[in-house]
């Protein structure tokens, strides 16, 4: 794309899809997998830009590419931090840890406000602008960011096709009896969470590099949450490309209602309003929805046999010991 899009609002259009993607692809592991539906997400997505915003202002590890070099470190050491977190969480089922790891979200937030030493709270805390050309100054943010999503799909696709997939199948369809069958839905839960929350928070460090300037309000936001939810409900949840075609529906359907409705926020209810009509036609996303009505038809267009009919398939011959 940056070889065909280059202008620079593009390129920021571009920018937020790709992110939206990843955040969406990262969430599925743990909303779509496990059906444990995790309103938190955007707590992790602030700690991973702080981590880097306070590892520029603290640490000093320079500017250009080395903060591209620190991300997998972050989204090792806040998926490693997340484990006592959704050990705790998870003791909980259903709307309880939904409303759990939404007070987690808010926790983070108060903590970003008030611990002023690291994140100078309300006033917010910058990142030395990267001495990029000009002309392609967000290319090396749009390939960081593609990058985590392909992390993103590729552990979605392997987690899906694993035994801890199974695991996290199996916890959705019904928990206590995959519990009495030997699954250790504790181990899965908690695994999957980190892995989940360390991809979010990649992608957060690279967000706050490319905004460099980051306030509590906004690293910490409750609708980047609702954002990844709805993407991954709009293309289907527990499938590896279903979120990743719900962001890059969405992000630019937003983008343009934004333009076109100015700033007013009524972009916000054409938003929701998108969102509203695709579940009620499309209930179970796009790409679930789509694959069960092609299922559909060819059943129709199948020709039923009539009873009796010597079939022209070969015969295989099993033998029989």
């Amino acid at each position: 794309m940056p070889f065909v899009f280059g202008a620079a609002w593009q390129m920021n259009l571009f920018f937020f899809t790709v992110m939206y993607a990843a955040l969406a692809s990262a969430w599925n592991i743990v909303g779509g997998y496990s059906g444990y539906i995790s309103l938190g997400h955007a707590a992790f997505f602030g700690v991973g830009a702080y981590a880097v915003a306070i590892t520029f202002n603290h640490v000093g590890i320079g500017g250009g590419y080395r903060p591209f070099y620190v991300l997998p470190l972050v989204g090792i050491g806040v998926g490693a931090a997340s484990v006592p977190i959704a050990w705790v969480a998870y003791r909980t089922r259903a709307a309880t840890f939904a409303i759990v790891t939404v007070t987690l979200l808010f926790v983070v937030q108060q903590l970003a406000f008030n611990l002023r030493s690291l994140t100078s709270g309300s006033q917010g805390l910058s990142l030395p602008v990267p001495s990029f050309p000009v002309s392609t100054y967000e290319h090396p943010f749009y390939y960081a960011m593609l990058g985590v999503l392909a992390l993103s799909a590729l552990a979605s696709w392997y987690v899906r096709g694993s035994r801890l997939g199974l695991m996290l199948f199996a916890i959705r369809d019904d928990e206590d009896r995959a519990r009495g069958l030997g699954v250790q839905t504790t181990f899965a839960k908690v695994s999957s969470f980190a892995l989940s929350v360390g991809l979010v928070a990649m992608a957060g460090g690279i967000w706050a590099y490319y905004i460099s300037f980051i306030y509590p309000q906004f690293a910490i936001d409750p609708l980047v949450t609702i954002g990844m939810v709805l993407m991954v409900y709009l293309g289907g949840k527990g499938t590896i490309w279903g979120p990743i075609l719900g962001a890059f529906i969405l992000v630019p359907a937003q983008q343009y209602l934004a333009y076109r409705l100015g700033a007013s926020q009524l972009y916000l209810v054409g938003y929701s309003a998108i969102f509203l009509v695709v579940m009620l036609f499309l209930p179970r996303g796009i790409l679930p929805s789509i694959s069960d009505r092609l299922r559909h038809l060819k059943a129709r267009r199948r020709p039923e046999r009539t009873e009796g009919a010597v079939s022209d398939e070969p015969v295989e011959r099993v033998a029989v010991s």
